[in-house]
């Protein structure tokens, strides 16, 4: 526990002596454990290969992500990893929670019917026909997947018949409804113009072969998708300026207007932030409303996102994670269409300043009512004081856990490695956000939260689209309003599934969205 000293003026007397008292008062830090890693001991056995053969391929180091989500909506949530190498399979596996009641995974990869082999990158989930069920679009170098969920247990491989993926190399995906006609659509980022073949020799100071920066590469365009019941259609020049090393995306409302934007980290350029027109197209305004650049106006190399109302004043603010010795940056959200950052002044910078950043998520891990975030962190070039081991990229992941004055504790979890996905959600059903990490050239981590603090509650929607984009309100005595939005695209080429969490700390009854009243530590199904 550590200390802080606050001086407070007890008393101005007649004489005028100021008489002054110290009192010492106890300034929160995460636990020394707050996760348990699970993955072994559940059957969630899955290694990452990323295909390295000493060529220095840039595609080694970036991948991969992750899917966690109910596929098969029995009550509990599924695992989809992604693989890294020509010639491997992404790894499907079936929680066993509901109905053994033990926690456990099975791989069902091959009866879900998903076998595509290939150098895999990043999922997305969405619900591509309107049956309430979630579909999901997995992300290559090379030719993209869009599986259909036929509700039996297993997908079908829809590419063909539903959409003109492109053949390049694609990373983060997200399904949003951008025309509000009902029907999700879909923005695929790609991030250079790349092949192995055109794979070039980069070399660090010390001259030994090493990965390219994108800044070797052009930069590729993202792909706007309409969803015309059910099949799509590539939207013609929605962006007018979409060039970009796109790798993070999710989608938010920006502006405060209705309509969903989206914001896109690009890797050694300048972020964009997408406002919808109205029309089918958008117009780039990240220098304009802040969160092109971090705050001393020099471009960081963004890979993963996030979104949360971490000052509980009702609008969204914005993480974005970068390279060793950038620092994170978290904008905070000011006004409609005004972002600041407040990286500084909440102690993020300080904490990440030594990693490079991938997976990311806002969740009140101990349920204290404030926004706690999870960082998955992993090198992509050498780390000097790892220099002569097999794999020096190793980094610490963090949990940082925000404090009653706005800023963040922060504590490392498990042992260092080369994260990139990470996806977050109630994988054991006891009420507390929990986190799948994919490892580059590593075993999954499956991160169990073993923090037992406040009460909860987790708010999904019925129906068509699964609740995507849909703002909850919150609140209970004693606490701040809360405002989640149900999402499922954020973090780093990763998707988690579509509920909306709440901390409760003491609270006993809620209200959501200023009507509905609730019980607490239960699931709510909103129509």
């Amino acid at each position: 526990m550590m200390w802080t000293k606050r001086m407070k003026i007890c008393l101005l007397t007649s004489v005028g002596i100021c008489l002054l008292a110290v009192s010492c008062t106890k300034r929160p830090v995460p636990p020394e454990k707050p996760f348990r890693d699970e993955a072994a001991a559940t059957g969630l056995r899955f290694r990452h290969q990323p295909g390295a053969q000493g060529k220095f391929h840039l595609p080694e180091i970036m991948g991969s992500g992750v899917a966690l989500c109910d596929f098969d909506q029995d009550g509990d949530l599924d695992a989809f990893l992604i693989q890294g190498s020509p010639g491997s399979s992404n790894r499907f596996f079936r929680n066993e929670l509901v109905p053994s009641g033990k926690l456990t995974f099975a791989d069902a990869t091959t009866s879900a019917g998903l076998t595509h082999e290939g150098i895999g990158m990043g999922a997305a989930i969405g619900d591509i026909d309107n049956d309430g069920r979630p579909d999901l679009l997995v992300t290559y170098l090379g030719r993209n997947v869009l599986y259909r969920n036929n509700g039996n247990g297993a997908f079908e491989d829809v590419t063909n018949e539903a959409i003109a993926l492109p053949d390049r190399w694609s990373t983060s995906a997200a399904f949003f409804d951008y025309d509000r006609d009902g029907w999700q659509d879909l923005v695929i980022l790609n991030y250079i113009e790349y092949s192995i073949a055109t794979n070039q020799r980069c070399f660090a100071p010390t001259g030994e072969l090493d990965y390219c920066t994108p800044r070797v590469y052009r930069p590729a365009v993202a792909h706007l998708f309409h969803n015309d019941r059910g099949s799509y259609r590539e939207v013609p020049n929605a962006f007018s300026a979409a060039l970009g090393p796109g790798l993070g995306v999710t989608v938010l409302d920006a502006n405060d207007d209705g309509w969903p934007d989206l914001f896109v980290a690009n890797d050694s350029m300048a972020n964009h932030l997408w406002i919808n027109r109205r029309d089918g197209t958008f117009a780039e305004e990240a220098l304009a409303q802040g969160v092109a650049y971090g705050e001393d106006g020099v471009v960081k190399a963004g890979m993963g996102v996030a979104l949360g109302d971490y000052d509980n004043d009702g609008r969204e603010d914005l993480l974005v994670l970068n390279l060793m010795r950038e620092g994170a940056s978290l904008f905070r959200n000011v006004s409609s269409g005004n972002f600041t950052d407040a990286s500084l002044a909440t102690g993020l910078h300080a904490h990440t300043f030594q990693y490079t950043g991938f997976g990311a998520g806002f969740a009140d891990f101990n349920r204290d009512g404030r926004l706690d975030l999870f960082l998955a962190n992993g090198g992509v070039t050498r780390r000097e004081e790892q220099r002569g081991q097999p794999y020096p990229f190793l980094e610490q992941n963090l949990l940082l856990t925000q404090e009653t004055d706005g800023r963040f504790a922060s504590a490392a979890v498990g042992e260092a490695a080369v994260s990139r996905g990470a996806a977050f959600g109630d994988v054991d059903n006891d009420g507390d956000v929990d986190v799948i990490v994919n490892v580059n050239n590593g075993e999954a981590r499956l991160l169990i939260n073993t923090m037992q603090p406040g009460n909860w509650l987790a708010v999904t929607a019925s129906g068509p689209g699964l609740g995507l984009g849909r703002r909850v309100e919150v609140s209970a005595p004693g606490l701040p309003k809360q405002v989640r939005v149900i999402r499922s695209a954020f973090s780093y080429l990763s998707a988690s599934p579509p509920v909306a969490w709440f901390g409760l700390a003491g609270a006993n009854k809620v209200k959501i969205d200023s009507g509905l009243e609730a019980t607490v530590n239960r699931v709510v199904r909103l129509r």
